[in-house]
């Protein structure tokens, strides 16, 4: 019977790749024919290389589906990117959602990669493709601030808590304030090192224009979500990004007993969420479609940080849009848009 898709499967570990190899036929029936498992190095890699020559029909072309664990998947990918192999990478969102629609009670290494398999043989994915080497720099450098970030508040919380003490030990609190100022340094140079990167990049410094032109977001919020969605480079639409940064809303409902809360999902990347929250703070004050939202969802059910939440979505999705338009935030657009509807309703009154 004819081949219409090939797709291997991988379950990404630390250490180890879990794959699965499938076919699609004519009639539209699925095979899972052959499963492995290999290292997750270099060596792995090339192992896998000539496993697939082996097993794999040359006249069809064959798509790696991965899903996004964190970074243990950029090394593989990135291989086989090279080896010139057309390499899908899938939120675990979608991949989690996909397999509570498939009839599989034990849940296996096997039996994810053999899912991740029938996914991308029922989808029509797209190729990833290796990260911009100017993206991929704003990335780590805004990652290494946050951590140093992070560290610094605990070292600050140390500090406090020593000074606190009835006898504090001067040693520990020389030792402590060393840090802090060494944690300080560090945040200065990587500021520095973002700085001459936009400087060095006119799309970059462009990109970074049109979204600090939206009241609360900073340099450093910019070159944040530009880092982590590689200049928007795979996103197609507002649902998708949202999706990406794990905005997207779940619902429990079942008959008429269960009626879970909504609530974001949280599966995706944590760096964009935490990167707007500060602009958040500042937008309700500034941007008044968003001091609206805020509002009415604090008055519906009093929870302010859901209303920020809100605004965070809703901030995210207009970098996008600037961003693709190639425009500067325009505080009057609201305004504008409303008019003609006002227009049209006394016209038809």
């Amino acid at each position: 019977m004819k081949v219409l898709k090939q797709v291997l499967g991988v379950d990404v570990a630390q250490k180890e790749l879990v794959v699965t190899l499938g076919r699609m036929h004519e009639d539209f029936s699925i095979e899972f024919y052959s499963y492995r498992i290999f290292s997750n190095k270099e060596t792995g890699f090339v192992a896998l290389l000539k496993w697939l020559k082996k097993n794999t029909l040359t006249e069809i072309p064959l798509r790696v589906v991965l899903e996004a664990t964190g970074v243990y998947h950029q090394k593989f990918a990135h291989f086989l990117v090279d080896n010139c192999i057309d390499v899908s990478i899938v939120l675990p969102n979608k991949i989690s959602n996909y397999f509570r629609t498939l009839e599989i009670k034990t849940i296996t290494d096997k039996s994810c990669s053999e899912a991740i398999t029938r996914f991308g043989l029922e989808r029509k994915l797209e190729n990833w493709k290796k990260p911009s080497k100017v993206y991929k720099t704003l990335q780590q450098l805004t990652r290494e601030r946050d951590q140093i970030v992070h560290e610094r508040t605990m070292i600050k919380n140390q500090l406090h808590a020593e000074t606190s003490e009835a006898e504090p030990n001067e040693r520990s609190l020389k030792r402590l304030e060393e840090r802090l100022l060494f944690m300080n340094k560090q945040e200065k140079e990587i500021k520095q090192d973002i700085t001459e990167i936009i400087q060095e990049e006119k799309t970059v410094e462009e990109q970074i224009g049109y979204m600090t032109s939206i009241p609360g977001v900073s340099v450093l919020t910019a070159a944040t979500i530009l880092g982590e969605t590689n200049g928007f480079e795979l996103i197609r639409n507002k649902r998708q990004l949202t999706s990406y940064a794990g905005f997207d809303v779940r619902e429990k409902l079942s008959g008429t007993s269960v009626h879970g809360k909504p609530k974001i999902s949280k599966r995706g990347n944590k760096y964009l969420r935490k990167s707007l929250h500060l602009p958040s703070l500042c937008s309700v004050k500034y941007i008044l479609e968003y001091k609206e939202l805020y509002t009415r969802i604090v008055s519906k059910n009093g929870i302010k940080l859901k209303a920020l939440i809100a605004v965070q979505r809703k901030m995210l999705e207009l970098t996008y849009v600037l961003v693709k338009n190639q425009s500067v935030y325009n505080p009057n657009y609201e305004i504008q848009k409303r008019v003609p509807l006002k227009e049209e309703n006394t016209l038809t009154s």
